[in-house]
């Protein structure tokens, strides 16, 4: 039965396999991690590992518009085709409107593209979870979607493998993160995401990917060098502060 399944058949238990096979690729994507403020969106990724000494890392973020930015959990493939897509649907609206397209409405379109690939037997569903994080009028905005075409919007959330304990850390802290400061806000994410990775792997500017946008500051993507700094206040927040001696 599972040799002839496509993404528009039902099984015999009522459920559509295809679309939980799509939903495990997510999970088994490295981890990425999104929390907001009432001034700003973040966005951190750990990147997957490279599988020859000489290759780079895969990239995890896209920059898709100058208030908006995605990162992603799964195959990057099909990341690359969703950000094509609403490059484009971004670039129409402003074209037409001379205004950046709101982020709900553009989260909508990629629900209704992705749920298009669950009822068409020509096609297969993304194997992508994304993280998307804008500013736009009502303020700073974060959602995630599935490839189910499920939506959800979310003040902080994490998805990809070992993301469990990374959500444990955000539900205790997410209530301070509205009057959190930016670097705070940072600080924040890397400290859920440093919980996903697995024994001997530490955050380094190798394999971290930090996003931020917000009020007066458009998307930007620190990569490499430029994640240094984000690395270098992580560190310094985890570190255990020594005790005064007592005689």
């Amino acid at each position: 039965y599972q040799r002839r399944v496509h993404g528009t058949t039902w099984s015999p238990q009522g459920r559509l396999l295809q679309v939980e096979y799509a939903m495990e690729a997510v999970k088994q994507g490295s981890a990425t991690v999104g929390a907001k403020s009432k001034e700003y969106s973040v966005l951190v990724g750990l990147k997957r590992a490279p599988h020859a000494e000489l290759s780079s890392y895969q990239p995890k973020t896209f920059k898709l518009d100058k208030h908006m930015g995605m990162c992603i959990a799964g195959l990057t493939s099909d990341a690359r085709v969703l950000a094509r897509y609403i490059r484009t649907e971004c670039m129409n609206h402003r074209y037409v409107y001379n205004a950046p397209l709101a982020v709900q409405k553009l989260v909508t379109r990629v629900a209704d593209k992705s749920q298009k690939c669950t009822q068409v037997a020509s096609k297969r569903p993304f194997g992508v979870g994304l993280l998307i994080a804008g500013f736009d009028a009502s303020g700073p905005s974060l959602y995630q979607t599935c490839p189910s075409g499920q939506f959800y919007h979310y003040h902080a959330v994490a998805i990809g493998a070992r993301s469990q304990s990374a959500k444990t850390y955000l539900e205790k802290h997410f209530e301070s993160f509205n009057d959190s400061s930016l670097e705070e806000l940072v600080v924040h994410c890397l400290k859920a995401l440093a919980s996903t990775c697995s024994e001997g792997v530490e955050l380094n500017q190798q394999n971290t990917t930090v996003a931020i946008v917000g009020k007066n500051h458009d998307f930007t993507v620190f990569d490499n060098e430029q994640v240094v700094k984000w690395i270098d206040l992580f560190a310094v927040s985890a570190a255990p502060t020594s005790e005064p001696m007592t005689e």
